[in-house]
């Protein structure tokens, strides 16, 4: 048991090392520093602190840290050399994949735990878990649509270039659909006039169906596209 253990940590520090390529510390503090500065942001603006304007600003820094290892991931084997590797073990690239995906999302969730314990602390008090639980919702949807892409471009760059794109886009449909269940950025703590709270519950419990269904449906059409061995190797 001691061994397997210790051999479990071994693995997922191995691959937290290469999902962030040695830079984890410079996306962390970037992130604190816009966390940081919104928070200042809204207070000299006189803005009403509630755990709705706490969720808002944690999305931005949850952002940042699922950007780069979700759009480079691919581009950071291929240049390591590490997708011949991979492609010659049948069926192994999935499981790794698989596990850095995984890992990814459970370190963004301890990540916005902390931030929001720390925003908790310094501005208004809220259940760092509960608000670290809504965030992932979204925060996997779109880490797993950028994902896919970057299995379709291989590159980061593109990527990241048409992950902003996307990222405009829906942020335009996003003020059209504003209060249903197809907002990918739906505040869950911000209850719109002219709502019951029953009616409200429903959206978000919709919202986040929509958003669990996108991430699978992401993660498995990149696991599928990574079948395509000539695109990548």
């Amino acid at each position: 048991m001691l061994n397997a253990i210790l051999l479990s940590w071994k693995v997922i520090r191995y691959n937290l090392k290469i999902i962030f390529a040695g830079r984890f510390i410079w996306f962390f503090l970037a992130a604190l520093a816009f966390y940081i500065f919104f928070m200042v942001v809204n207070v000299m603006d006189n803005e009403e602190i509630n755990i709705g304007l706490m969720y808002e600003l944690t999305f931005f820094p949850a952002i940042l840290l699922i950007f780069y290892p979700m759009v480079f991931g691919l581009q950071r084997d291929d240049d390591a050399g590490m997708l011949e590797i991979l492609f010659g073990i049948p069926d192994y690239r999935y499981k790794v994949w698989l596990v850095r995906l995984v890992l990814i999302f459970a370190q963004i969730f301890v990540l916005l735990i902390l931030f929001a314990a720390f925003g908790s602390w310094l501005l208004y008090p809220i259940s760092p878990v509960h608000l670290a639980g809504q965030l992932l919702f979204p925060i996997c949807f779109l880490g797993s649509l950028a994902f896919l892409i970057s299995t379709r471009l291989k590159n980061g760059n593109a990527t990241a270039v048409v992950m902003v794109l996307m990222g405009l886009g829906l942020s335009i449909f996003s003020e059209i659909l504003e209060d249903t269940f197809w907002d990918i950025f739906l505040n869950p703590y911000d209850l719109p006039r002219g709502f019951s709270q029953l009616a409200w519950q429903q959206i978000v419990w919709k919202n986040r169906v929509f958003l669990c269904i996108g991430s699978i449906i992401f993660i498995l059409t990149a696991l599928l596209n990574l079948q395509r061995r000539e695109r990548y190797v």
